[in-house]
């Protein structure tokens, strides 16, 4: 899977990254654990988690690259709500969540952050980011304006800090399918935004 690598950060920008060439990730049998092993070498490593999403962008890519078993793994959107997530891995004690995220064409996300690092890769469809960033109005601590858009297609890895801030959209014809892992969420700093009342609430 061809691809572009990008970083959006808690102030409201976003960037393109260097990307790894697909054939330089070729791997015979590359599991989903041996990802896992590799994924959690790299954090106990690290000082700063967020300082890790090139390394950890890489192992991605990786896995999409060479696992059809993970990009096999999804399910049909909810005709109710429009979204699924399928958890791919849940062990007690394991900080990570690992998971793959359906979305109906059409279908749009709050916008939130998550309170932690996360690494989104898309594999079947088109996603819409709108990033948006805090404008540190004196009347409203939360008022939030839109910064710029990303249109991420199959192959397109989106990674962020924890306060960045951005809505999803499903476009395109077809449902969009996206790999997704986060880390350990800080409840007290995962926030939901109204961009017309200019204010935030915990989720």
């Amino acid at each position: 899977m061809k691809g572009k690598d990008w970083l959006l950060t808690g102030d409201g920008d976003y960037q393109a990254c260097k990307s790894v060439r697909a054939w330089d990730l070729l791997r015979e049998n590359y599991r989903f654990y041996r990802f896992l092993t590799e994924l959690e070498d790299v954090l106990n490593n690290a000082d700063d988690e967020s300082s890790r999403l090139p390394d950890i962008r890489m192992l991605v890519r990786r896995l999409i690259t060479n696992s059809y078993w993970v990009r096999s793994q999804y399910l049909e959107p909810s005709a109710k709500t429009g979204t699924s997530v399928l958890l791919l891995y849940d062990e007690l004690g394991f900080p990570l969540t690992v998971q793959t995220v359906t979305f109906a064409p059409g279908t749009l996300s709050n916008i939130h952050n998550h309170g932690t690092w996360g690494v989104v890769a898309v594999l079947k469809g088109q996603e819409k980011n709108t990033v948006w960033r805090r404008t540190h109005s004196p009347e409203f601590e939360d008022k939030i304006e839109p910064s710029g858009e990303i249109t991420l297609f199959p192959g397109d890895i989106m990674s962020f800090t924890p306060g960045a801030i951005h809505s999803v959209q499903a476009v395109g014809d077809e449902p969009t399918v996206t790999f997704n892992i986060y880390g350990e969420t800080d409840p007290k700093e995962r926030f939901e935004f109204d961009s017309v009342t200019h204010s935030s609430r915990n989720f």
